[in-house]
């Protein structure tokens, strides 16, 4: 059997068949690797424009970046003013209020003067006689108190 037909198989038509296989392969590996390198052209040119799109967010990123220290310092030096200047109004108006040891020495000092009237009073009383004079001395009394208010406040 030797050279002979094998199921209708001759050498001859084996050898072309093998030919053909072989060819088709050979068509078969030329397409991939085209394919392949295709493929692998468009993943390069991909990812250098994801590259470009990269370094050009990173260029909006970096301005967006400083323009926003800008606004953080433009804001920090507005709340500075706004601090100093309140700080400034409570400075001048610390000033204007009496303190509780200012409050007490008014008070004593209101109360020496007030002594002898409440005392020239009272001996008044006792002898039950109110004379112009008493009255006059009274109102004297008081508008030198309120004097030493107000010149106090001041």
């Amino acid at each position: 059997m030797t050279g002979g037909p094998l199921n209708g198989w001759t050498v001859e038509t084996l050898r072309i068949h093998l030919s053909e296989m072989r060819q088709a392969q050979e068509k078969f590996e030329t397409e991939r690797d085209l394919r392949y390198t295709e493929v692998g052209e468009e993943r390069d040119r991909r990812i250098s424009e994801v590259g470009v799109e990269r370094e050009k967010a990173l260029k909006i990123k970096e301005e967006a970046d400083r323009a926003a220290l800008g606004l953080a310092r433009e804001i920090q030096t507005y709340k500075d003013e706004k601090a100093n200047e309140l700080r400034e109004q409570i400075n001048r108006e610390r000033g204007l209020y009496a303190t509780k040891d200012d409050l007490v020495a008014a008070v004593r000092e209101i109360k020496a003067e007030v002594k002898p009237a409440v005392e020239y009073s009272a001996t008044q009383v006792g002898s039950k006689a109110v004379t112009p004079a008493t009255m006059v001395s009274a109102v004297m009394l008081i508008l030198a108190v309120i004097a030493a208010v107000v010149a106090f406040v001041r």
